[in-house]
């Protein structure tokens, strides 16, 4: 494994990131905790999940899953650098009760000790707000993250599907503060099929000395060779990706993306991965796993070295947006 600065901390984190969200709804807990495991004996030692993992009626069994493989001691805790993230309602489906969700000091206060009793720790070293919220003051945030670091329940706070005005805002409120370290990570969609991330997002992050965590690396999947899988009959695309493919458009695109990794002699899925690890400003992609053989294949793009005509080749196919304002102004 290789490692790298998260963001402008002095915390070396590994450029994988190992997600969770499986854990529970597709992934049992023995087979859970075999691929954390794995991962561990791998190097990968930042693990991200949120409390709202498990969904629906088992919201929060993801953070149990992890709790339980804490439990079996064996220095797990120690070597784990582990983030979670706030602002779901965590009460059964349907309206939540006033104060149980969002980012209010109070629900802030009450979603960390819950946790932490589901994670069976003392601490969450990166604890993320999963989304922006539009109804509470980042002076009231950066007011309970304070008094958690003081109680030593939290070491670091992030973002997660933050806007780049967001991100500015969070860290001016913090910096005017003082003694506020504000956010040291951004937990965006980006993947090269969907780079609009760099118009503003990347930039305010680099600036502010965030360190990029990219969420859905494969894209739902349409970057792991999904059209090759489909001919074989071993996976058809469902869902979200199902409905991408009806776009004639998008399905070309992803056929010269599969064809031009063939002609190369590399797996797409790792070649997404190692195209964001080329990225500025990216310290390394969440990969989800479900099985141990898809954590060996991510692993596998840390190694993976790009080349320029391949990359040139890679943007023709999946053009970015260009940088901000230009993209849109001129």
């Amino acid at each position: 494994m290789k490692y790298t600065q998260l963001g402008r901390t002095g915390l070396k984190v590994g450029r994988i990131v190992l997600g969770t969200m499986n854990f529970g709804p597709q992934t049992d807990e023995a087979d859970s905790h075999a691929i954390m495991d794995a991962a561990l004996d791998a190097g990968v030692n930042l693990f991200d999940t949120a409390n709202v993992y498990g969904w629906g009626e088992n919201k929060g069994r993801t953070e149990e899953i992890i709790g339980t493989w804490f439990a079996q001691g064996g220095e797990r805790r120690d070597k784990v650098v582990l983030a979670t993230k706030v602002y779901g309602n965590m009460g059964a489906d349907g309206e939540p009760w006033p104060n149980h969700d969002k980012l209010s000091a109070l629900n802030i206060r009450r979603a960390v000790d819950a946790s932490l009793k589901r994670l069976r720790t003392d601490h969450i070293d990166l604890y993320q707000f999963h989304h922006i919220d539009r109804d509470t003051s980042f002076d009231e945030i950066w007011q309970a993250v304070d008094v958690l670091v003081q109680q030593g329940k939290i070491l670091y706070a992030g973002s997660s599907n933050f806007p780049g005005y967001k991100i500015a805002q969070a860290n001016e409120t913090a910096a005017r503060r003082g003694g506020t370290i504000g956010l040291v990570s951004e937990q965006c969609l980006y993947n090269l099929a969907e780079r609009r991330a760099e118009m503003e997002v990347i930039p305010a992050a680099r600036d502010y000395g965030l360190g990029v965590i990219p969420w859905s690396p494969l894209h739902g999947g349409l970057l792991g060779g999904v059209l090759k899988k489909e001919s074989e009959g071993r996976r058809r695309a469902t869902g979200r990706s199902a409905e991408a493919l009806k776009n004639t458009g998008f399905r070309e695109k992803v056929q010269a993306y599969e064809d031009l990794l063939d002609k190369h002699g590399v797996e797409p899925g790792e070649a997404a991965l190692a195209w964001l690890l080329t990225r500025p400003g990216v310290t390394g992609p969440i990969v989800g796993p479900r099985t141990a053989e898809q954590l060996e294949s991510a692993l596998r793009a840390v190694e993976l070295e790009l080349g320029e005509e391949l990359l040139a080749s890679l943007d023709e196919i999946f053009p970015g947006p260009g940088p901000s304002p230009e993209a849109f102004a001129w």
